[in-house]
């Protein structure tokens, strides 16, 4: 069997998502079909790739250096494709992110820089996956945001940019809710809350695990999407976590949290030299966002941010 480019991209989803389950539903293929594959390929390479484990899988030293040179190589091949397919179809940018209410003003900001440039828009859950995306040349850019203490496996070659060091994430809870009456809320007051959490979100159910953990409170979680989270909410069964440009809604009320104990960095990912021009109008787009809500205004006022100087 010759080694192809599908090959080694089977080969950096298996290492990346640490077992072959995970990698084969990435990459829309079935687990016994990627597993034949694997071992197709370690045939040919005439060594063992990964240590099948009870956990998943982990690269043998052997697989560790096959990886570090197939990365490259797949970088390599994707910028070949993305710079033939825009010499022929024009200039495109396509962009990647998780959910942010930055994102309307950061499109219509591009639109008008680069009036020329088709822009394309995914957003996603997993910020993990949207910085492959980067990596493996099918996206441009990724805006992801980082759980504080659940850090990020930047792929290798990427240029990251700092947009917020500390975003503090706030609480949304039910209009009626006895603590929506105060400006800032303590964990204690919704210690007996049941907590809706997104577990698909790389890092979100392990950070409000620690904070939990670190408050000395055990409160019961309920893992649903945000979308699900949001009815739960109005209806008075859960509490959440939520972005600091949240709100103002009438049917919930939002709060930031005392002391901040919830946090995310907030960061704009792309390949080296590739469209860093779009981060100044990320900035301005999160800064426009972020002064038209007024608690998060507040907090960036008593916490002298950076963010507050003029664009």
């Amino acid at each position: 069997m010759e080694l192809e480019v599908r090959h080694l991209r089977a080969l950096c989803a298996i290492a990346d998502a640490g077992s072959l389950h995970k990698a084969a539903r990435q990459l829309g293929v079935s687990q016994p079909s990627l597993t034949t594959q694997l071992r197709r390929i370690e045939r040919a390479l005439d060594g063992e790739l990964f240590l099948r484990e009870r956990t998943g899988c982990r690269p043998t030293p052997f697989g560790r250096t096959v990886l570090g040179r197939a990365r490259p190589l797949l970088a390599d091949m994707a910028a070949l494709v993305a710079e033939a397919r825009a010499q022929a179809h024009g200039p495109r940018l396509r962009i990647g992110s998780t959910a942010s209410r930055a994102l309307p003003g950061w499109l219509r900001r591009l639109h008008r820089r680069l009036p020329d440039t088709e822009t394309s828009l995914l957003v996603d859950v997993s910020a993990n996956a949207l910085l492959r995306m980067v990596a493996a040349g099918q996206l441009d850019v990724a805006f992801v945001h980082e759980v504080e203490g659940s850090p990020l496996r930047v792929p290798e070659g990427l240029q990251t940019h700092v947009l917020m060091e500390r975003e503090p994430q706030f609480v949304s809870m039910p209009r009626d809710h006895p603590a929506a009456g105060q400006e800032i809320v303590s964990l204690r007051d919704l210690a007996a809350d049941r907590w809706a959490v997104d577990p698909s979100v790389d890092g979100e159910w392990d950070g409000l695990r620690r904070v939990f953990a670190g408050a000395g409170l055990d409160p019961p979680v309920l893992q649903t999407d945000y979308h699900t989270a949001t009815s739960l909410i109005i209806s008075g069964e859960a509490v959440a976590p939520c972005q600091p440009t949240s709100g103002p809604r009438e049917d919930m009320a939002i709060r930031p949290l005392c002391g901040d104990p919830l946090a995310v960095r907030l960061l704009l990912a792309t390949r080296p030299g590739a469209h860093a021009e779009v981060y100044e109008d990320l900035r301005a787009a999160y800064r426009e966002a972020a002064l038209r809500t007024p608690p998060y205004r507040a907090w960036l006022h008593h916490h002298a941010s950076p963010l507050l100087e003029a664009a």
